[in-house]
């Protein structure tokens, strides 16, 4: 579900590459110092089991089919907020939609085979090539329970650190697609940060998405705040409620017919 988050607020850029074009901050400042090396760390499967017993454990996470969360968005930057609801149905299908006040409503949506993206500033599109890629491989609903499956190259970087929390660094390789880089939490074991590329309709974007203020809903622990942080501003995401269970009509996720 994390990974469905990333990929629907990639959208954002779009909508608001005017914007983007004109204001240029920095990404998040790189932690001091250089990764500390492998030593005597725990191995990459050590390190992703501990992760998914942290978020609950595998019969926790398969007893739920879907998943609706509200909350609201805000990017400081452009002086911009709104409300947000994201809905993931298993196996694969994802749908969001953020409205922004003054602006309109941005969609990203998955039905298991088409991608589409709606927004007041690019219109109705249908995704292809790495877009649709990367979408089938953020979609999963239980992904997490399957990394080694869909990211088959993993290897541990060494030892850095997500301000204060010092995390283990996985790179994670997906068939045919860029690399990225995994941050999780020593202590608990949570997933801090994740470093990324995506493909969008403006070319390669560089992210940084950072987890935080985990809340247990159901059995299964989720982040409640979501940070976006991306050359040309930050996002904020925070969760308000999440229900597991609803019942979700398959046809919620296709692209608009008519257009």
């Amino acid at each position: 579900m994390k990974r469905t988050m990333t990929i629907i607020l990639l959208g954002l850029f779009a909508a608001f590459s005017a914007f983007a074009q004109e204001s240029k901050p920095k990404m998040e400042d790189k932690p001091a110092g250089e990764m500390k090396a492998k030593g005597s760390m725990p191995a990459v499967d050590q390190i992703l089991d501990k992760y998914v017993k942290a978020i609950g454990g595998k019969a926790a996470i398969e007893k739920h089919t879907s998943r609706v969360m509200r909350g609201t968005i805000d990017i400081p930057a452009a002086g911009v907020s709104g409300s947000a609801e994201i809905y993931a149905k298993a196996p694969d299908k994802s749908l969001a939609v953020i409205t922004i006040a003054g602006y309109g409503a941005v969609q990203e949506g998955f039905d298991g085979t088409v991608a589409w993206s709606d927004t007041p500033e690019t219109g109705l599109r249908e995704k292809s090539g790495a877009e649709l890629a990367a979408t089938k491989l953020d979609a999963h609903f239980y992904r997490d329970l399957n990394l080694k499956k869909l990211y088959p190259k993993m290897e541990l970087k060494g030892e850095d650190k997500v301000g204060e929390r010092a995390a283990y660094v996985i790179e994670a390789t997906p068939a045919g697609a860029d690399p990225e880089k995994w941050y999780f939490d020593a202590e608990s074991g949570l997933l801090l940060r994740m470093d990324m590329e995506r493909e969008g309709p403006t070319g390669k974007l560089p992210v940084e998405v950072y987890f935080d203020n985990y809340k247990e809903v159901d059995g299964v622990k989720l982040p409640s705040s979501i940070r976006q942080v991306t050359p040309a501003f930050t996002i904020n995401l925070m969760i308000d409620k999440i229900t597991h269970g609803e019942a979700i009509d398959d046809a919620k996720f296709k692209k608009p017919g008519g257009q």
